[in-house]
């Protein structure tokens, strides 16, 4: 009996804990923020695609063989008939009360089911070059920082500029081309093999990280080079700083200087572009995914939105916010770890 009174008011002291507790207060503000950043946003996006010239049935009418009669039955299937505030409300309605994001025009299945298939290779592709990114980008920029106005710094100055100099579609052009010189050293499209299935898990995870090479690294040229950058200058800042000099005249190591007092003041700045650059990644597979033949949500979105099929589109876009969303949050919450002077409700 005592020990189960003790165990209740340990979980109602760690409840009070919790509710009091400033992250949690500031992670339920976002939520809040969020709900109504996406309900804005997919207002604005649901009229912009009303503003264009017909939809996904007046393209079914260039078909003869479709009587005027189907048509206007297909109209009335897909609420096309109503008015535009009409859809939205109706859209939203059946979100809110049935989690349900409609029906696919072209697929004729489920929007959220089509979603669920796309999101994990997106996400794979996004997570794969963030990774490389700051992998390589992070120790490039401390590099050039300390041979400042070296050789090494002059070289990797000019590489930062030319990647960044290259729009991401000419990037993914190159590396077509240079795939289909070296094939079949690696593949020029899709996410696995023709006997994908025929593999052992091991060889599976193989197939698919071969297949991942250049569509990465399509992904993440234009962002290696502005965090390489970045790096740079916000670590050439610290650097000039007194407390720095002090810390030299010391006579601490040179290693220690740069990596535990150097680097930990300026990497603050880098942890808030992270929430931008997933936000980068995700619309950058847009192009990875389509010169790639990678079956993510950025290419299954593009093909709605030619097709104009319009509940497609808008759950792709309420995707693409929410791991926005998600990303500037996890840099908030990552911000706060790195440095504790900074307090989230300021």
């Amino acid at each position: 009996m005592t020990s189960t009174k003790i165990s209740l008011e340990t979980g109602r002291d760690w409840l009070i804990g919790l509710v009091t507790n400033e992250t949690f207060f500031y992670v339920v503000k976002r939520i809040f923020q969020a709900l109504f950043t996406l309900l804005l946003a997919t207002a604005l996006s649901f009229f912009i695609m009303k503003l264009s010239p017909g939809d996904y049935v007046d393209t079914l009418r260039q078909n003869p063989t479709i009587s005027p009669e189907r048509i206007e039955e297909l109209r009335e299937q897909f609420g096309l008939n109503k008015s535009w505030p009409e859809q939205f409300g109706l859209w939203l309605w059946r979100i809110f009360r049935y989690g349900d994001f409609g029906t696919s025009f072209v697929y004729q299945r489920s929007v959220a089911s089509l979603l669920w298939e796309r999101i994990p290779a997106t996400l794979l592709l996004a997570i794969a070059s963030l990774f490389c990114t700051w992998a390589i980008a992070i120790p490039f920029g401390i590099l050039a920082a300390v041979k400042q106005n070296q050789a090494t710094d002059r070289i990797l100055q000019v590489i930062s500029y030319t990647g960044q100099g290259f729009p991401s579609f000419i990037t993914a052009l190159v590396l077509l081309i240079f795939a289909q010189i070296t094939s079949p050293l690696f593949p020029v499209g899709g996410m696995t093999s023709i006997n994908h299935a025929d593999f052992s898990w091991f060889g599976k995870i193989i197939d698919v990280g071969w297949h991942m090479i250049l569509p990465t690294i399509a992904l993440s040229i234009t962002s290696f080079a502005g965090l390489q950058r970045i790096t740079r200058g916000e670590l050439l800042d610290v650097l000039r700083q007194d407390y720095i000099q002090t810390a030299r005249a010391k006579g601490l190591p040179e290693n220690r200087v740069i990596y535990l007092h150097a680097l930990r003041n300026a990497i603050n700045p880098l942890i808030t572009i992270l929430g931008f650059e997933l936000a980068g990644l995700l619309g950058g597979a847009f192009i990875a995914e389509q010169f790639f033949n990678w079956p993510g949500l950025g290419r299954l979105t593009l093909q709605a939105v030619m097709a104009k099929d319009q509940y497609l589109v808008m759950a792709s876009l309420v995707m693409s916010a929410v791991l926005l969303n998600i990303g500037n949050l996890l840099a908030d919450l990552l911000l706060k770890v790195a440095d504790p002077r900074i307090r989230l409700d300021s």
